[in-house]
């Protein structure tokens, strides 16, 4: 059995010959270019600087020898431009403010100020504020709040966020058609399309960092919660242009690459706290189900796709819906979260959901656990997760910067160990 062949009979809850393994496919299951550099020195692979082709999180492109040395099964299919609007191509040097060396696209303008704080710019345009900043020793960008305040009065959803969903132009339509043939014929992985359009309400775009002129409407995270409450219909009228636009661009992806995917990533949408969800579960079912519904329900009357959505935190209290909405797989699988027992997941869930993560604790076994803590961890949750398939191995969310290379090394032999006795 080959990795796509694994990954398709995982996606269909069969169980495979070995559990699949993913790491860097999706932008919630990569890893800090700093610690991949590190990693890249523990499997003994030629030291060289790392792509970040996800500049916001700072993540690495994950290249096939290191996929090779931990028996990944899974590939994403990116689209050429990234969270800053900017092309990924034409890549330069760039060090890491702890001397990582790496290549950002060509396009992205750096500025550091006098107290080792590094911006960036919108498209790559400096004659406009920037958009993101890295803080001095950081690993992360944060948004940059360019909204200001809104007028309560005046609120017009479809004209604030007029300019942040766009329609797929042909020349992405061309490149994802060229790059799903490239890595469906010339490798053997699972695919995953970076698709996206279904982010409803998620707050790292609401500041939208891609635009150049300071964003308008209610752009503030807690301004954003308070809304669901105080101007829901301004989110709803958000929404419905938002879900327009996703649709539009599924019939576009679909066009260019066909059947040469078998998961679709369309949102980042965190609904969950560490101790509980968001918002009540009434709010999910009136204010988000109808719009998860609506693309969920497009990709499994017009595709073989299984789609993706990625929440972090305690979102016990929801899980239902999301399955009547048609969610197929769930990430990052944050156990150490509020009610999000493993056992409990696998045993009322595994028949319904795909869970893509969970492997092993991000908040405190990876980072700071030692290497035997590692293990125990790993095996426990391979053990409850994988029975009857519908698991993709993945720490919980991207392996962060610092997190010691010893504990990956224990991560990823210890599933190559729980594969061979199998």
């Amino acid at each position: 059995m080959n990795s796509r062949e694994r990954f398709i009979k995982t996606l269909n809850h069969e169980e495979p010959d070995r559990v699949v393994m993913d790491l860097g496919a999706t932008s919630q299951t990569g890893i800090s270019a700093s610690t991949l550099y590190k990693l890249r020195a523990a499997l003994g692979l030629p030291s060289k600087p790392i792509t970040v082709h996800e500049p916001f999180q700072i993540l690495g492109t994950v290249d096939q020898d290191v996929l090779k040395a931990i028996e990944a099964d899974v590939i994403g299919l990116w689209n050429p431009t990234n969270f800053l609007g900017i092309k990924n191509n034409n890549w330069k040097p760039w060090k890491m403010p702890d001397g990582t060396p790496t290549y950002m696209a060509g396009d992205m303008k750096l500025t550091v100020d006098e107290n080792g704080v590094t911006y960036t710019y919108a498209q790559g345009d400096d004659s406009f504020p920037p958009s993101m900043k890295l803080p001095s020793g950081g690993y992360f960008f944060d948004n940059i709040d360019r909204g200001g305040n809104f007028d309560e009065d005046n609120l017009n959803a479809r004209k604030d966020f007029a300019d942040d969903f766009s329609v797929f132009d042909d020349e992405t339509a061309k490149y994802l058609e060229k790059e799903s043939i490239r890595l469906h014929t010339e490798t053997e992985y699972g695919v995953i399309g970076m698709c996206g359009g279904g982010g409803f309400g998620d707050v790292a775009g609401l500041p939208a960092a891609w635009l150049k002129k300071a964003p308008q409407g209610i752009r503030k995270m807690e301004d954003w919660l308070m809304a669901h409450i105080l101007y829901p219909e301004y989110i709803m009228e958000m929404f419905d242009m938002q879900c327009e636009v996703a649709l539009k661009n599924l019939e576009i992806y679909k066009q260019a690459v066909g059947d040469r995917v078998q998961a679709v990533w369309l949102s980042g949408t965190d609904f969950g706290t560490q101790n509980g969800p968001f918002a009540s579960v009434e709010t999910y079912r009136s204010i988000y189900k109808p719009f998860h519904k609506k693309l969920n329900d497009w990709v499994h009357q017009n595709t073989n796709w299984k789609v993706f959505y990625h929440t972090c935190g305690s979102i016990v209290s929801l899980l239902d819906d999301f399955a009547d909405a048609g969610i197929d797989i769930l990430n990052p699988v944050q156990c150490s979260a509020a009610g999000m027992d493993p056992k409990m997941l696998k045993e009322k869930y595994g028949d319904k959901f795909v869970f893509w993560g969970g492997g092993v604790d991000t908040q405190k076994t990876l980072p700071f656990g030692t290497p035997k803590e590692v293990r125990t961890q790993v095996k426990e949750r391979l053990e409850i997760f994988s029975p009857g398939g519908g698991f993709i191995f993945n720490p919980i969310h991207n392996v962060v910067g610092k997190t010691p290379v010893e504990n990956l090394i224990a991560m990823y032999e210890t599933v190559k160990d729980f594969n061979n006795i199998r």
